[in-house]
């Protein structure tokens, strides 16, 4: 697939920089950025590339997507190593000692190596050369338990950082870090507005709808209320692929078995999943390995004939590549960088007869008006103004 204008732009200005952010909305290719960069710097060398991803699961994301660009432009022998506690196929450590001895062995290779902000650390213990560190999702690099390897890595041991991120975190205060920390994060040297994006027909505009429901009596029992009112919202939102992103685990179990929520689905046609960290992974009522929920995510979502509704607290909000979403409903309050985030899993391209992302808050007994305000904002600001979602840490 050929590259999109203002990709080859971000990798112009990363050919000339060799520090920067790149600020690209959800859903604008900035991972493709990333690996046409690597594969130029790679390719006939031995030098060192890391990536740093928020979560395991996006780590492994990340390297399948590295790989298959690697197989397809002739270079199936780079040197792979994993440094997270997450299962992966690739040899894989969070022992510095092992990290300096992988890199050692493999000096005159092209190497490169998938980690986290939570094990970064392990990798900077690790004294190895690295040429260029990609940041994704950069705003978790500000973190104060992941800012010191950060700093380290885009001020001192690396020869190239880039930080990609749709939504950056600023500070107003000498205390805690801020991605306008120039010495540290750079100039942005790319930044792609989001109606350039919509306007080229790369992404879809988002569409809100918040509703009144009914009010919640004393008397009832709270899943039960909730049921209902999600379950009247994606009967509002008449789509086949609905993401619900809710209060809590112990919401998204009390909807599953304590109220009629999974038979109203059911009923309607939809399958039902969800995903959270405590109860692990569950299709329709079954409980499955991580793997198999995120391979039946992506061919559901592919299957323009499939219906299904997928819960979740945070683990889907950010990064995570997941087809053929076409709405989000908010049941729980959010800062400006999840809201965006999540808006940006249902404005991908789908099939002919999507044209917009939906996204939709119910509002009762005072409940969602908060998030309804901040959704609203969040819309403006990227898709009308096309500025990004900045959040600013302020104290």
């Amino acid at each position: 697939m050929p590259l999109r204008p203002h990709q080859l732009d971000a990798l112009r200005s990363m050919a000339i920089h060799d520090k920067g952010q790149i600020i690209v909305p959800t859903g604008g290719g900035k991972t493709m950025c990333m690996i046409k960069d690597a594969i130029a710097l790679l390719k006939g060398s031995s030098k060192t590339v890391v990536v740093v991803a928020p979560r395991i699961l996006l780590a492994e994301q990340l390297s399948s997507e590295f790989m298959e660009e690697f197989v397809e432009n002739d270079m199936p022998h780079i040197q792979v190593m994993h440094v997270h506690s997450g299962e992966t196929h690739h040899y894989s450590s969070t022992k510095s000692n092992d990290i300096y001895f992988w890199h050692k062995t493999r000096y005159y290779a092209p190497k490169i190596i998938f980690t986290t902000y939570h094990s970064l650390e392990k990798v900077k213990g690790s004294t190895v050369d690295v040429d260029t560190i990609y940041f994704d999702e950069a705003h978790n690099s500000v973190q104060r338990n992941f800012f010191p390897a950060v700093k380290f890595f885009a001020t001192y041991r690396a020869n190239r950082s880039f930080f990609f991120t749709a939504t950056p975190k600023h500070s107003t205060t000498v205390k805690k870090a801020g991605m306008n920390n120039s010495k540290v994060y750079g100039q942005v040297i790319v930044n792609v507005p989001a109606p350039k994006l919509v306007d080229e027909g790369y992404i879809l505009p988002p569409k809100v709808e918040v509703y009144k429901s009914r009010l919640l009596r004393k008397d009832e029992i709270y899943s039960e209320v909730e049921c209902e009112h999600m379950i009247s919202a994606i009967d509002r939102l008449e789509v086949d692929k609905v993401l619900i992103c809710a209060k809590s685990t112990k919401q998204i179990t009390g909807l599953t078995s304590q109220s009629d929520f999974c038979y109203e689905l059911n009923v309607r046609g939809y399958n039902w999943m969800y995903i959270t960290a405590k109860t692990g992974a569950i299709i329709n009522g079954k409980k499955v390995g991580r793997d198999q929920f995120f391979e039946t995510l992506n061919v559901w979502g592919k299957d323009d004939d499939k219906k299904f509704v997928v819960l979740h607290h945070s683990i889907l909000a950010e990064g995570i590549n997941v087809k053929g979403l076409e709405a989000a409903l908010f049941m729980r309050n959010m800062d400006y960088i999840t809201i965006s985030q999540t808006i940006g899993r249902v404005i991908r391209l789908g099939n002919c007869h999507k044209t917009h992302g939906k996204v939709c808050i119910p509002v009762y007994n005072n409940v969602g008006i908060s998030t309804a305000r901040k959704v609203e904002a969040v819309v403006d600001t990227v898709f009308n103004k096309g500025e990004p979602a900045i959040s600013t840490i302020t104290r």
